[in-house]
Parts: structure tokens; C-alpha cells; sequence
């Protein structure tokens, strides 16, 4: 990464400094249209959080907080949840929300800035909101403030646009430099996957130039994967450069799950075994990630989607 380009600064900004909207505030910015109508809705989630809740006309559900703007469940028409948030998450925005699909903006992984970037801890507004034959869309805000420029100096627009359908759920991320000067930044989409763990494997890595993060996170030790199926038979964080735009997974409880992506280059599988004793037998981390700098010259866009499918 060309840390001097990202100019980052030490952090210094408390999380308690952060913009603050309420359940009215966010309804408000849906407009006149009727949310019933858009199979969208405005709630009070945990930590009385404002929580958008997305219905399509087939029977699937998503929840999104504007915190963070964090996915944190998907249910298809069966009212299996796909996704998974950790027991030891917390919704006081002193940080952030362990589980669902995590932003990590402009930084992934640790790094000059708070682990993962900011993105995550910041409060998403919604910019719009629309039915496709059934099926709500929302997209969400971000922009630069007070908060972020204490860590990175930069000027920046973030689109973040999501698509409910029966057995789908679709996300588009927008990155435009709104700023005078160039600037490059990292990052991914952290998705937590219900799962049992022992039964869990991913096809589709195989040839990936990997790094692998295990023992030693701070000198990855670089490799191939040479397996056609990976699994997770202990500690697990390793990335894959170069990797398929289609990943399949077995979430090991009977649902196939393909993960395809458009112009998120790279992976990354994670489970933390024994260090989250509590939880870990419940979850793996697939993540589509842009591992590599991002470089954006001023009004330039840069633009990612995933799509997610259970057979």
C-alpha cells in the first residue's frame, strides 16, 4: 500500500464524536413514497439503532443498520438466516458490529488507522430507496467529516447500493474521490456466514496465490492453494490474491451459497477457532476484498459488487 499517498493520521477522533440520526430522521429521508409499497421499512434495532428492514414480495428479509452500514441478516423465503452475528456483538456504537457484512474502508486489516478503517464505525444515511418488480433496493451514504479526516485526509463519496430478491441478496459499492487531490485506499467486505464449521468448505481458490496469515499476521508467509475444496479444520486467515469471481460455499447445514463478484479481485477465508471459543463452530468469514491500493485521481469512481445466491 502506498502508505504517503493515504496520508493517514494517528487517531485521536472518540467514537462518541460520530453523527447521530434517529429512527424519524432516517424515515424522513426515504421521501413521500409509501414503505410498505418498497418493501422497506424503518425500525428500532438493538440498541435502540435505527434498522432498515428490507421485505420482498417473495418472502426473503434483510436488516441493514445505518451504523456502520452493516448488513446483519438475510433470511430467505424459508426464514433460514444466511448470515451470522457474533454472541459478543454490541450496538452502542463503541464499536462495531461483530457479524453480518462488515465494511472495511479505507484500510483492511490493521494498519495507521484503527483496525479496518472507519467505514465501519461510522453512521451510513440513506440516499434511496426502490422496488424492482418486487424486490427493494436501498442505497446508502457515506462522505467524509470531521471524524474520518482526523484519520485520512481525504475527501470521499461512498455509494452502497443493496438488492433484495427471493433467493439473492446484491450489493454494489460506489468509492468516488471527491477531493483535489489523488489518494488510494484498500478494503472489503468482512461477510459472516452461518455455518458449522467441521462440515463448512469452499470450491473455486484453488491455484490462488495465497497469504497466509497464520502463525504470524504481521509476515504472512505466501504460498498456492493446491486443494479443491478448502476447509477450516482449526485457525484460519489467509488471503487469496487473483481469485475466481465465483466462490461456492457449503456452509455445512445443508445450503450451497455462491459468492460471485465483480472487480473484487481478491478473498480472504477467516475463523478464529479456539481465540472466540463461544462462537466459532458457528461461523466462517468469506470475504470478496480488494487487497491491493485502490488509486483515485479527483472525480474518479471505483465500483464493486457482490452477489450472493443459495441454491
Amino acid at each position: 500500500m502506498a502508505m504517503a499517498s493515504m496520508a493517514f493520521c494517528v487517531n485521536s477522533v472518540s467514537f462518541q464524536n460520530r453523527r447521530r440520526y434517529n429512527s424519524g430522521m432516517v424515515f424522513a429521508s426515504l421521501g413521500n413514497k409509501e414503505a410498505a409499497t418498497l418493501g422497506v421499512r424503518v425500525t428500532e434495532g438493538e440498541g435502540k439503532l435505527p434498522k432498515l428492514v428490507l421485505s420482498s414480495s417473495a418472502g426473503s428479509e434483510a436488516e441493514i443498520y445505518l451504523f456502520g452500514g452493516c448488513i446483519t441478516s438475510w433470511k430467505v423465503p424459508s426464514g433460514k438466516d444466511i448470515l451470522f452475528v457474533r454472541p459478543d456483538a454490541v450496538f452502542n456504537k463503541k464499536k462495531p458490529i461483530s457479524g453480518g457484512i462488515p465494511h472495511c474502508f479505507p484500510q483492511f486489516g490493521p494498519g495507521a488507522i484503527q483496525q479496518h478503517g472507519f467505514a465501519r464505525n461510522l453512521d451510513w444515511t440513506v440516499g434511496d430507496s426502490e422496488n424492482l418488480e418486487g424486490n427493494p433496493v436501498v442505497t446508502l451514504e457515506l462522505k467524509d467529516d470531521s471524524y474520518s479526516r482526523a484519520m485520512w485526509d481525504f475527501s470521499f463519496h461512498a455509494l452502497y447500493k443493496i438488492t433484495l430478491n427471493a433467493k439473492s441478496l446484491s450489493t454494489e459499492l460506489k468509492v468516488k474521490n471527491t477531493d483535489n487531490k489523488a489518494f488510494s485506499f484498500n478494503t472489503a467486505l468482512h461477510t459472516y456466514f452461518r455455518a458449522s464449521v467441521t462440515g463448512a468448505s469452499v470450491k473455486g481458490l484453488k491455484g490462488c496465490k495465497t497469504l497466509n496469515k497464520h502463525p504470524d499476521p504481521n509476515n504472512p508467509v505466501e504460498g498456492s492453494e493446491e486443494r479443491d475444496v478448502v476447509t477450516f479444520p482449526g485457525f484460519v486467515d489467509c488471503v487469496y490474491l487473483d481469485a475466481s469471481n465465483e466462490l461456492e460455499l457449503d456452509n455445512g447445514l445443508g445450503d450451497i451459497i455462491s459468492i460471485k463478484n465483480t472487480n473484487w479481485s481478491d478473498a480472504v477465508l477467516w475463523n478464529p477457532h479456539l481465540q472466540m471459543e463461544a462462537c466459532y463452530k458457528d461461523f466462517v468469514c468469506v470475504e470478496n476484498a480488494k487487497i491491493g491500493s485502490v488509486q483515485l485521481e479527483p472525480e474518479q469512481t471505483w465500483t464493486a459488487v457482490q452477489h450472493l445466491t443459495i441454491a
